[in-house]
Order: C-alpha cells, then sequence, then structure tokens
C-alpha cells in the first residue's frame, strides 16, 4: 500500500509540474510564434494618444455612423469580465426568438435588405460574446447605412472596408473578415 501511495504521489508531482509550467509554456510559446501579433493584445490609439479600445475585444457601437459589429452574450452588452456566449442550442426556442428579434431590430436600419440577406454572424453572438470581426458580406450590407448617415458615398465608404479587410488567417484558415473597430477608426479618420 505504502508503494503505491508513494507512486501515487509521484505521478501527481509529475503532473502538476507539466500541467502548470511544461504545458503553459508551450501554449505560450506556440501564441508568440504562431500568433496574430505574437500572441499580445493590439490596442487601439488615435493620433492625439488616447486609447479607444482593443482590437482584439469586440465593442458596442450603435450610433449610425459606425458600422455594428456582432451580439454580446458577455453579460450587459460587450461586458470584458463576463465574457460566455449565452449556451443556448440553435434549436432552443429563447435563442430563436432573440436572433429574430435582432433580424427586426437590424431591417428597421436596413429597410433596403430583405430577411435572408441579413448575415447570419451580425444576429448571432459568438462563443465568447466579444467577436471583434464581422464578415465581410456583414460589412457590405452596412455600407449604404453609414454612407448615408455620414453623408459619404457608398463607393467611398466600401473603398474602406476593403482596405481594412483582413484574409484568412495565414492565407487559409478561416474566411475574410473585417475589425469593426478598425474599420470605424478608418471611416473617422477619413471625416477629419
Amino acid at each position: 500500500m505504502k508503494s503505491n501511495l508513494l507512486k501515487s504521489f509521484r505521478l501527481t508531482l509529475v503532473f502538476c509540474v507539466f500541467f502548470s509550467v511544461f504545458y503553459i509554456f508551450v501554449l505560450w510559446l506556440f501564441a508568440k510564434v504562431a500568433g496574430p501579433n505574437g500572441g499580445n493584445a493590439e490596442i487601439a490609439v488615435l493620433d492625439n494618444g488616447k486609447v479607444v479600445g482593443g482590437a482584439n475585444v469586440g465593442q458596442n457601437f450603435t450610433k449610425d455612423i459606425y458600422f455594428w459589429g456582432r451580439p454580446s452574450c458577455a453579460g450587459d452588452g460587450y461586458d470584458a469580465t463576463s465574457s460566455a456566449g449565452s449556451n443556448k442550442a440553435t434549436t432552443n426556442p429563447e435563442y430563436l426568438k432573440e436572433v429574430e428579434r435582432r433580424i427586426d431590430t437590424f431591417l428597421v436600419k436596413h429597410p433596403y435588405l430583405k430577411r435572408e440577406e441579413v448575415p447570419a454572424d451580425i444576429v448571432t453572438a459568438s462563443a465568447s460574446g466579444l467577436d471583434p470581426d464581422i464578415s465581410v458580406a456583414s460589412a457590405y450590407v452596412q455600407v449604404k447605412r453609414v454612407a448615408e448617415a455620414r453623408g459619404m458615398s457608398e463607393e467611398a465608404v466600401k473603398a474602406i472596408v476593403e482596405k481594412v479587410k483582413q484574409g484568412p488567417l495565414w492565407g487559409m484558415f478561416g474566411p475574410s473578415k473585417v475589425n469593426v473597430l478598425k474599420l470605424n477608426m478608418a471611416l473617422d479618420e477619413k471625416a477629419d
């Protein structure tokens, strides 16, 4: 019995060292080498030095002059301290009602769209609830609203979307996307 207890203790010690030191170091190293920005946060700063947010964390834009990001289930709207999804299945009646409500709200500000033209990501929350990016399709369907609100041509706004658009990770993983904070900052710079 004593030898079994000693073996168990040694195995526990080995796993504690492995998972609390080695494994975390490997993940950190992978993020530094392979991750965007070396695994670090990307702070968005205006020309005057004012920090306006983190490009890695979604923010709640509601004005018509700005592109809107994905809905958030994190706390009371984009609360980074409560990052989480709703954990509701896509077949959950409450979830379906919430998505329908979001579509209706989106269509009020985008009356030129048909219901089936609303991209799924603009009315569904991400797993973290803090997704900073939207699909290119979600950006394009908002171009007309933003252009009208800013008094700009749709072509000028679309050109800014194209400038800010990011391709797939390493050119092959995932779809192209648009960072909402960077896009809205680029619009504000163009307006100045």
